[in-house]
Parts: C-alpha cells; sequence; structure tokens
C-alpha cells in the first residue's frame, strides 16, 4: 500500500478527508515533545471458565478484546475470567509529536499528534528529535459511562507507528546512542584531504553564515562551538564533570546581526532550540509538572535546555530575561545539569547543551564610557560562565558602510561570477563536523600542556602589577575547550601548539572587546566576574572615605539628613556624582558599621562607646 502523505497541520482544512485517512497509511514530520514509559499492552487473552476450568485465548482486535459469552464446554453463558498471569502482553509507549515550524500555517499555533509506538520501535526516539513518522490512522471511539454502551460524537485519534527515520537534510547529522554516522570510503578520504589543507580553518569560517558580512572571529568561535571540546569519562579527586561544550554570548548595537547567527546555527544543528528571553519562563527553559493526560498521574515535561541535550539552545534578547528566568542558566552553563524539586519529583536532568546568547545594550547603543555590566545589565555570576563574550559594533565608518552595503545588494542579485572557492559547500561542513565530532577526541601533548599553563601564567601577569585581577582558573579550562576545538577542525587526534596559540588569540581578542575597562582602558576581567572593574573598585573606595569624612565634620549629631549630606558631597567633589555612588558609598560604611540608613530621609551615626 503506497503511503497518503498528509501535511502535519491540515487536518482541520481537510474536512471529510479526515474519515478518508482513518485506517489508512500516511507520513507525518515534526518535533518529538515527549515520550512516555513503556506500557504492557494485552496481545492475547487468556480466560477460564469457572464451571468447568475449561481455557479459550482471544487475541486483539483494533485495540478491544472481545470476552467470550458462552463456553464450549459446559454450555454456560457469562461464565469466563480473565487470567492475567497466563495472558500475552507486549511492549507499547506513547510519543507526542509537535508541527514543525516550516509547515505550520500562517497565523496558526502548532498542532500535536499522539504516536503510539509498539515492540522494537520502543526508545528509538527522543525529545527534541525532529523525525517524519509512517503509520496508520486510528480513530477510537470514547464511552461516555464505562456501564453504559452510548459512545461519544468525538473520537480520539492517535497514529500507530510503523517507522521512525531521523534523518533531516538541512541539518547536521544526529549522533544516536552508540551509532555511528555511515560515511562511505570516498567522503571520509574527502574528508581528510581537506583536513590536510593549510587553510582549512579560514575555508570552514568562511562556510558560517556567508550572508553576514565579516564578523570573522565571531564566525570562528561560533565554528569551534560547533565542534566542541573533548568528552571526559574519567574521574579525578571525586571530580566527574569536565564540561566540554563552549558557550558564547554577542552583544552589540542593533541590526548587527546577532539574531541571524543565532538562526543559522539553529538551522544547522540537529538538537537545538531557539528561543527569545522576553518569551520564555523558568519553567520553558527548564521542565514544569503536568498530568498524564492517559494514566491522571503527575509527569514532568521538558523544557528548552533539556531538549537541546548534546546539542545548542540559542536565547535570542537575552537581556530582556527576568531573574527567575536567568538564574536556572547558572547551573546548567557549568555543571551541564538541571535540578528539579517540583509537585513531590526530585531528579537530575541532563542538559549537555551549549549556550549561544545575544543581548543588546539597555541603552539601544553601546556606550563605550560604561562597561559590559553596565551596557548589557546582566549578572557578572552568569557573564564568567561564557567562554568568549564578543561584541559586535556598528562602526560608523562610511568606507565600511559603502563595502557592507555592496554585499547586502549582491545578495539579492549577482554582478559578477563567484569564486570558486567563496563559500564551502554545506553537505560538506555538514558531514564535516559530524565526522570529527564522531571520530576525533584529541588529546593534550606536552607542549601543548605547557603553553597552555604559560598563557595563563601571561593573562595572570597583565593585572598583577596594577592589583588587577586578569584571569581566572574558569578563563584556563575555557582555553583547554578551544585548543581541543581547534584541533578538532585539522582533524587531529593531538593538541598541537597551533592550536593553543589560536585559543589564545581568540580568547584574548574576546576579552579586549568585553572585559576592556572604560575608565583606564585596560583588560580586567574582574568585570565579568565581579562586575566592578579594579578602577571603578578604586574609585568607590574613595567616594566612600570622603563621605565618611563629611560625616566626620558634623561632630556629635547623631542624625544627619539624607538630601543635605548628598547636595554638600556634590558642591565639594570635583567630579559629578550620581546617586546611586552615593547610596553605594553609604552602603560601604554601613557595612563597617559606622553608618544605619534610615530610608531615604536620615543617617543615624554609630558612636564608639569606649
Amino acid at each position: 500500500m503506497a503511503p497518503c502523505h498528509m501535511p502535519f497541520g491540515d487536518q482541520q482544512k481537510l474536512g471529510e478527508q479526515i474519515f478518508l485517512d482513518i485506517d489508512q497509511l500516511i507520513t507525518i514530520s515534526g518535533m518529538v515533545i515527549r515520550t512516555s514509559n513503556i506500557i504492557p499492552e494485552m496481545r492475547e487473552a487468556f480466560f477460564k471458565c469457572i464451571v468447568c476450568q475449561f481455557t479459550t485465548t482471544v487475541e486483539i482486535d483494533r485495540g478491544r478484546i472481545n470476552e467470550p459469552t458462552l463456553c464450549t464446554s459446559c454450555n454456560t453463558n457469562y461464565c469466563f475470567t480473565l487470567v492475567h498471569n497466563r495472558s500475552q502482553f507486549t511492549d507499547k509507549q506513547m510519543v507526542k509529536l509537535q508541527e514543525s515550524p516550516d509547515d505550520m500555517p500562517a497565523g496558526q499555533t502548532p498542532y500535536t499528534v499522539v504516536l503510539f509506538a509498539h515492540n522494537d520501535l520502543i526508545d528509538v526516539v527522543h525529545p527534541g528529535d525532529r523525525v517524519t513518522v509512517t503509520g496508520i490512522y486510528r480513530a477510537q471511539p470514547l464511552q461516555v459511562n464505562p456501564r453504559m454502551r452510548n459512545i461519544r460524537s468525538v473520537y480520539k485519534t492517535h497514529i500507530d507507528v510503523l517507522h521512525f527515520r531521523k534523518i533531516d537534510q538541512k541539518r547536521l547529522y544526529e549522533e544516536e546512542d552508540g551509532k555511528d554516522h555511515r560515511f562511505t570510503p570516498e567522503r571520509v578520504e574527502l574528508l581528510n584531504i581537506l583536513s590536510q589543507k593549510r587553510d582549512i580553518y579560514d575555508r570552514l569560517t568562511r562556510a558560517i553564515a556567508p550572508s553576514i558580512y565579516e564578523n570573522e572571529d565571531v564566525k570562528k568561535g561560533i565554528l569551534l562551538q560547533l565542534f566542541g571540546g573533548t568528552k571526559k569519562t574519567f574521574t579525578i579527586s571525586g571530580r566527574t564533570n569536565f564540561r566540554a561544550e563552549i558557550n558564547i554570548l554577542l552583544c552589540g548595537d542593533p541590526g548587527t546581526s546577532k539574531s541571524q547567527l543565532l538562526q543559522y546555527v539553529y538551522n544547522l544543528v540537529p538538537r537545538s532550540q531557539y528561543t527569545s528571553g522576553k518569551g520564555s519562563s523558568a519553567v520553558g527553559l527548564t521542565a514544569y509538572v503536568t498530568k498524564d493526560p492517559e494514566t491522571r498521574q503527575l509527569v514532568l515535561q521538558t523544557g528548552a535546555l533539556v531538549l537541546a541535550d548534546n546539542g545548542i539552545c540559542c536565547i535570542d534578547e537575552f537581556d530582556k530575561m527576568n531573574d527567575s528566568t536567568r538564574s536556572v542558566l547558572h547551573e546548567v552553563m557549568e555543571q551541564q545539569t538541571l535540578s528539579i524539586a517540583k509537585a513531590g519529583i526530585i531528579c537530575q536532568l541532563n542538559a549537555r547543551t551549549s549556550i549561544l546568547a545575544g543581548a543588546n545594550p539597555t541603552e539601544s547603543q553601546w556606550n563605550k564610557n560604561k562597561t559590559i555590566i553596565e551596557n548589557v545589565q546582566l549578572p557578572h555570576t552568569l557573564l564568567s560562565r561564557f567562554d568568549l563574550i564578543f561584541l559586535i559594533l556598528d562602526p560608523q565608518n562610511e568606507n565600511y558602510d559603502r563595502k557592507l552595503a555592496r554585499h547586502l545588494v549582491s545578495l539579492y542579485y549577482r554582478t559578477r561570477d563567484e569564486e570558486e572557492d567563496e563559500v564551502l559547500d554545506m553537505s560538506i561542513l555538514r558531514d564535516y563536523i559530524a565526522y570529527a565530532k564522531e571520530h576525533v577526541n584529541p588529546k593534550l601533548s606536552d607542549q601543548a600542556a605547557q603553553k597552555l599553563i604559560q598563557s595563563y601564567v601571561d593573562m595572570r601577569k597583565v593585572g598583577s602589577g596594577r592589583g588587577q585581577i586578569s584571569a581566572y582558573p574558569r578563563q584556563l579550562e575555557s582555553l583547554i575547550r578551544l585548543s581541543e576545538a581547534h584541533a578538532k577542525v585539522r582533524l587531529s587526534q593531538v593538541v598541537e601548539i597551533e592550536d593553543v596559540d589560536e585559543a589564545y588569540r581568540l580568547h584574548k581578542e574576546a576579552l579586549k572587546q568585553s572585559a576592556t575597562d572604560p575608565l583606564s582602558g585596560k583588560i580586567d576581567i574582574g568585570i565579568l566576574t565581579t562586575g566592578l572593574s579594579s578602577a571603578a573598585r578604586k574609585k568607590r573606595m574613595e567616594l566612600a572615605q570622603t563621605v565618611k569624612k563629611l560625616i566626620e565634620t558634623k561632630g556629635s549629631i547623631p542624625i544627619i539628613s539624607y538630601p543635605k549630606l548628598f547636595d554638600e558631597l556634590k558642591q565639594s567633589s570635583d567630579i559629578q556624582v550620581t546617586r546611586e555612588q552615593f547610596e553605594d558609598a553609604l552602603k560601604d560604611l554601613q557595612d563597617d558599621g559606622l553608618i544605619v540608613v534610615i530610608g531615604r530621609t536620615s543617617i543615624r551615626v554609630v558612636r564608639n562607646r569606649d
């Protein structure tokens, strides 16, 4: 029987076609959003007569078992009882499939359909997979009351699955548990020849979002994120978690193609999710508790971060997320797990996902006189978990504007013949990344390990003379991951010095953009880890000392007017003092036990009673 292809979501438009498709073979596609536990389904029922002990078996027919009414041995009516222990059962699993955005009709929300998988098809697909399903479309009547023969006018529909197919030509091949992708020998030879080219790193970079002009370092960072580091399986001193995924944050002026880069990665990687910070809640990212319509029990529905396990979660408008939503990312970005304790369900889920986030400045345009913390308004505890933070700014240069405009116009029509090696073929890029992720697990060589140690020491030296902290151990681990990813680009099983050099250059370039102190012009990693640069911290301490001297000039006055003290400070200071800086200075003095701030009206001075 030839399969009838029914587009997912067109069921409302089909009218009578729905009834024509009942008990027919159809093919639909979508994304798996939930799978149930294994359900035992009776295949053959065993009945025994309670009068003469006569036994008989009845096979299931269209989901129902017709109980025998007359015993052929003793001619007694309604004397059979079901013996569960001698009945035959098969495995069954319920799968919920959601319509993919590409097939969704305009202006409609995605439909979901229930699939039932049996026997060998159990646990073939997992939440987050994009699949094409071939099966038989069933309609099952529902009884109004179990004791009555009346049925509802609305039938319950589902699909009995015959075949799953997880191949999507537009995306990278998905890694299946314990299964390698089958590359032909000719394809493997082509990939190996490609990896020997000296400019393979640049070629793959040009293939990343070719429609976006320049931003070479940003594309190189995203390329390394696609390859990822080496997954570690060993345990050292009780530590088993060695993160291999690379997290990247893109921030800068609006209209600088941040969202385009996120969309490109989302359309390329199989287990990826795309979400917007403003439209996402904490439970939407993690998991939420709901009642299973089948069993009426509380079950855990997974969110975007868990669905993107072993993939990339693209989060746009990262700065628009509220604090409760943002707080769930701390554990995911460092520990790669998600701990849930809701409605009596306590568990820890795997969330081995890379985060690719985009954020806009609060003032709509990047202010070069402010730090990244002040521009984006993100907590420093979250920023320090990103391996690379890139600023994508509008240079406002006429020469650059002309080149960019020429590039954009050329996307709509070609004014010249394309160069032969302008862009690597997308199918080769997909195969190359898939092959590297499966077969290449680079390890550090002795020279590379020494180079990493020296690079970390050099990073620490940068700020040691000025009392600034320019690197933390977290930055060293980022360097290791980036070095391993760069070795994967070359299909090398060993991390060499050149990989460490490129990782150090890329990391330094990102730091030069994101962790530069606008007051001193120096790189200060403390901006990302504590939220304050050393110069800003010194300025805050000096302001606190100035406020302390002003309070001491008041003599023995126990209560000081808050607004009056602020006005006196502004008049006595040579530089402009904002209310926020004044409040920070008062907070420091209060922490030292010198004053007590009473609302925003008065300040009580704490005197020693010695």
